[in-house]
Formats: structure tokens, C-alpha cells, sequence
């Protein structure tokens, strides 16, 4: 794995953390709607993040029924499979 990748998926949303406590401590409110949002969209994370982990697991641990439930718990039973970038077509950049 990309280490600068592992490192910006772990410190973008502690920044982003960080500024929404900032945010509120100088003052700015959050209404209930604001709230809710932010609700689902942790909890919406935090679901996908531990099935794909188990899911990861699973198959490291060569566990596939393990992997199969991972899996139909995020909608498809094996994760994607995406071809190598030298065989991905060229395409061409939209101006």
C-alpha cells in the first residue's frame, strides 16, 4: 500500500475533525437537519469500514464464508477486482 495514501486517509479526517470543533467553538450553530447528516454519514463509514476490514480479514486469514458475509454485507459478495492501469483503455481529457 501507498504510504502518503494511508497517511492522508488517516489525518484528512482528523483535520476535518478538528475544524468542525473549531467552528463550533468560535460560534457558528448547527441545526438538527446539519446534524443528522453528519449522523449518517459517520455511521454510514463506520459500517462500510468494519465489514471491509472483516471482509480484508477473512481473506488473509483464507476464511471465505467469513468473506462471502463480509462481502453481501456491502452489497456485493467479493470485493471488485480492477484491471492493471497498463491494460485500462487511455481516455481522453475533457476541456
Amino acid at each position: 500500500m501507498n504510504l502518503f495514501v494511508s497517511f492522508m486517509r488517516t489525518v484528512v479526517p482528523i483535520v476535518a475533525g478538528l475544524l468542525l470543533t473549531l467552528l463550533v467553538r468560535i460560534g457558528v450553530t448547527f441545526d438538527s437537519a446539519s446534524v443528522a447528516s453528519v449522523v449518517t454519514t459517520v455511521l454510514t463509514g463506520a459500517y462500510y469500514t468494519v465489514f471491509r476490514l472483516l471482509e480484508t480479514l477473512a481473506a488473509k486469514i483464507h476464511n471465505r464464508p467469513l468473506a462471502t458475509v463480509a462481502g453481501i454485507l456491502l452489497g456485493w459478495a467479493t470485493p471488485p477486482d480492477y484491471p492493471a492501469t497498463a491494460d485500462a483503455p487511455a481516455v481522453a481529457a475533457v476541456r
